[in-house]
C-alpha cells in the first residue's frame, strides 16, 4: 500500500525516539507515570504470569508492570528506534530476563492463540491503522479469562476543564513538542489522533464487536486519559 498510517507512525517515532521519554514526562507533568501504575495496579489483581504490551515504544509499561513480578513480559512495536532505548533501559534496570521486546506488528501479531494471561497497551491503540484488527489480535492471544488493559488519551466531558484542555492541546502541547523534539508533525498529529480517536462508550462498543466481555471504562484526571478493560 502506498505510505498508509502504519508507515507514517512508524517512521514518526523512529525519528522522536531520542525525545519520546522526555517530551512523555514533560508535556503531561509526569502524570503519565501515574496512569502506568494505576493500570499496573488493576493488573496486580490477577497476578498474571505472562504479559503481553503492545505498542511498548521505549518499554515505560512493561518496565512498569514488571513490579507485579511476572514469569515473562513481551513487548512489541513498529518502531525499531522506540526498542533499541527500550531495550537499554531495560538491561540498565536488569530486566532482562523478564522483559523482551521484539518489532511486531499490532495487527499481525507473531504469537499462537491463547499465549498470554494479560495483554496491554498505553497510548497507542489510537495509532493502529485497523483498530478492530488489532483489538481482534489482542483477543486471539488472551487466554480464556485473561484480560486486555488499555489506557489512552479520552476527551475530557467537564465544562470548565474541557476548554482548556483543548487550548493546551492543540496550541501549547505542539508548540513544546516541536522545540524540543525538533518534530513539526509528530506533536500535531497527537491532538489530531486524540481527537479522532472513539473514546468512551464508542471505544467500549468497539471491544465488545472484538469479543471482549465485561468491559469498563477508568477515567483518569477529569477524563484526559481512560483506562479500558476487557474480559475474554
Amino acid at each position: 500500500m502506498a505510505e498508509g498510517k502504519k508507515e507514517q507512525v512508524r517512521s514518526m517515532f523512529n525519528k522522536i525516539a531520542w525525545r519520546y521519554d522526555l517530551l512523555n514526562h514533560l508535556l503531561s507533568l509526569n502524570i503519565d507515570k501515574i496512569w502506568r501504575k494505576k493500570l499496573v495496579k488493576m493488573l496486580s489483581a490477577k497476578r498474571p504470569d505472562s504479559i503481553l504490551d503492545v505498542a511498548t515504544g521505549t518499554g515505560d509499561l512493561a518496565i512498569t508492570a514488571s513490579k507485579i513480578k511476572p514469569r515473562e513480559i513481551i513487548g512489541i512495536d513498529i518502531a525499531e528506534e522506540m526498542l533499541e532505548i527500550g531495550r537499554k533501559k531495560i538491561a540498565d534496570k536488569g530486566l532482562q530476563n523478564i522483559i523482551t521486546l521484539q518489532t511486531a506488528d499490532s495487527e499481525n501479531l507473531p504469537f499462537p492463540a491463547e499465549r498470554f494471561e494479560a495483554t496491554m497497551v498505553a497510548f497507542g491503540v489510537r495509532n493502529f491503522e485497523n483498530l478492530e484488527l488489532g483489538l481482534t489480535e489482542m483477543h486471539r492471544v488472551l487466554k480464556k479469562k485473561g484480560t486486555l488493559y488499555v489506557l489512552e488519551f479520552s476527551i475530557p466531558t467537564n465544562k470548565l476543564f474541557r476548554p482548556l484542555y483543548f487550548f493546551y492541546f492543540k496550541n501549547i502541547l505542539p508548540l513544546i513538542g516541536k522545540i524540543v523534539s525538533q518534530d513539526t508533525a509528530a506533536y500535531t498529529y497527537l491532538p489530531d489522533s486524540v481527537s479522532a480517536f472513539p473514546s468512551g462508550p464508542s471505544f467500549i462498543e468497539r471491544l465488545e464487536k472484538s469479543g471482549f466481555t465485561k468491559c469498563t471504562q477508568r477515567p483518569l484526571t477529569f477524563g484526559i486519559a481512560t483506562i479500558y478493560t476487557g474480559e475474554k
